[in-house]
């Protein structure tokens, strides 16, 4: 697999990554089986993907670069769809977070 297609998959798992965390919360701690269905299901296709880009990939750099993808991701959905808080704070922590993910592709 080439390095191009190995941060492609890494992206779209990190991009899963968000619907999953948004579809927990939708499932309301598991007990709405549709959203739960949705949740386990996104869960085992990001957790299929980085396991794929990490064959290739630093893990160090996969993770931290998935986890920056998903969590900035959730932050802007959650902000979006339940109307969570936003402030200058937030958004310079999620913008470090984004800076940090740059930084890791271009080391």
């Amino acid at each position: 697999m080439s390095q191009s297609l190995a941060w492609m998959m890494l992206v779209i798992a990190g991009a899963l990554d968000v619907g999953w965390a948004i579809s927990m919360k939708y499932a309301e701690g598991y007990t709405r089986i549709g959203w739960s269905i949705v949740s386990l299901v996104l869960l085992a296709v990001f957790v299929f993907l980085l396991g794929r880009a990490l064959k290739v990939l630093e893990v160090g750099v996969a993770y931290s670069v998935w986890t920056g993808i998903g969590a900035a991701g959730t932050f802007v959905m959650g902000v979006l769809l339940f109307g969570e808080t936003l402030s200058a704070m937030k958004l310079a922590g999620i913008a470090l977070v984004l800076m940090g993910i740059a930084a890791l592709k271009l080391a």
